[in-house]
């Protein structure tokens, strides 16, 4: 599934092609994808300016003057900006036209969104999926005094609870474990008993592996492409994530994989503790 890099590395690249561009008409092929598309969304966009684009965790925020169009990828989506006339294919569903290109939404497994938050309606951060999201881990709110406060008495492990996304968003599967090996904390320990110190390595550990993926493109997952067609390399870099059995790249002892809410961890037995 994409997550905050690469949903940060296509909105960058769709942001030229939208920012203060009128939309001249909406495409929607089917009736929707994990949410039915909202009704009139044509009328609702058509001749209207893009005012800017957004994101707020793993969801992409298109702002006009009296709304916000809402873009999840889901597990196998992705953006292309495209000249006029190409044909669609079998798994593209939306279009938005706008300066004489079209933003097109392909997504084979149809478990992205297209939705409408309505300016009327209160401010985006309203909006029920954006509403008890935690920190932007990329933003000044996001602190390691903010985590060890948040994490008092919490005994689940602290992979589960930087994937839960109410006190940091966007750390998804890939990111946690690469961050729990760079700050050398062990992905079993409850949340609760991890110090202030280590949080600062923590917090300090997202930041950098985040800010390295978004700047190498994302990561090269199954179905992820970026709107330039290409693939990112963040996962040459891989410390730790899909290298079951390989030596890790600090010690060489064998990483290992194990199962935490149904989710792979990878994690190195020597160097997290």
């Amino acid at each position: 599934m994409p997550e905050l890099p690469e949903v940060e590395v296509t909105r960058r690249g769709v942001a030229p092609h939208l920012e203060g561009r009128t939309v001249s008409g909406v495409v929607l092929r089917h009736t929707g994808l994990r949410w039915p598309f909202p009704e009139g969304l044509h009328a609702l966009l058509a001749g209207r300016v893009i005012r800017s684009t957004g994101r707020r965790g793993k969801y992409l925020l298109i702002h006009f003057d009296h709304g916000t169009l809402i873009v999840h990828l889901g597990m196998s989506g992705h953006l292309r900006i495209l000249p006029p006339g190409i044909a669609p294919q079998k798994h593209d569903h939306f279009d938005l036209e706008v300066g004489g290109q079209v933003m097109r939404m392909t997504d084979p497994r149809r478990f992205g969104a297209i939705l409408w938050h309505d300016l009327a309606d209160g401010h985006i951060e309203e909006h029920l999926l954006l509403r008890s999201l935690g920190a932007e881990p990329l933003e000044d709110k996001f602190s390691a005094r903010e985590l060890f406060n948040q994490t008092r008495g919490r005994s689940a492990p602290i992979k589960q609870v930087l994937l839960a996304g109410d006190i940091v968003v966007g750390v998804g599967n890939i990111y946690a474990s690469e961050s729990l090996f760079k700050a050398r904390i062990n992905p079993k320990t409850p949340a609760g008993k991890i110090s202030l110190a280590r949080y600062e390595r923590l917090a300090e550990a997202i930041r950098e592996t985040l800010a390295a993926a978004i700047e190498q493109g994302g990561s090269t997952l199954r179905d992820f492409i970026a709107v330039n067609g290409q693939s990112g390399y963040f996962q040459q870099n891989y410390f730790v994530y899909n290298r079951t059995g390989e030596p890790c790249r600090i010690c060489a002892a064998p990483i290992r994989q194990i199962k935490q809410g149904q989710r792979s961890t990878f994690y190195c037995v020597s160097c997290q503790k």
